[in-house]
């Protein structure tokens, strides 16, 4: 059983160096003392906002310049691309008419990351 996720968690990707938080609007109308998520709130720099540095080889701007220092990883700032939603969420819990987003669910980023939830933004809701 997870814990239900709000505005402010704390997320982190495979490839990113810092910690980001996770923004909710307020559209599902769920409050869990902030906006309550669900497994759509996914969309880049709106939801999921940039790790820092980003170190995938995938991304096109690392790509780019590890081949301008000559095959040394060179890491480039992060952008987020998250096309698809939240896996697997709490199929049982519906926010918006979506599955609510646990503490459990990760993110796929198109340049190989993997987005979990370090932080779930608080520590009384349980979703199973």
């Amino acid at each position: 059983m997870g814990i239900q996720v709000c505005a402010g968690a704390n997320l982190q990707c495979s490839f990113g160096v810092a910690p980001s938080p996770l923004a909710v609007l307020p559209v599902n109308r769920v409050m869990t003392g902030a906006p309550a998520a669900n497994i759509m709130d996914h969309i880049p720099l709106v939801n999921v906002m940039p790790f820092g540095m980003c170190n995938s080889p995938a991304n096109p701007m690392v790509a780019a310049a590890t081949a301008a220092a000559l095959g040394v990883l060179t890491p480039m700032p992060c952008i987020p691309v998250t096309a698809a939603p939240w896996m697997p969420g709490a199929p049982t819990v519906m926010l918006g008419n979506m599955p609510a987003l646990n503490s459990d669910s990760k993110l796929m980023c198109n340049w190989g990351g993997v987005i979990q939830v370090v932080v779930p933004g608080q520590f009384t809701v349980m979703v199973p």
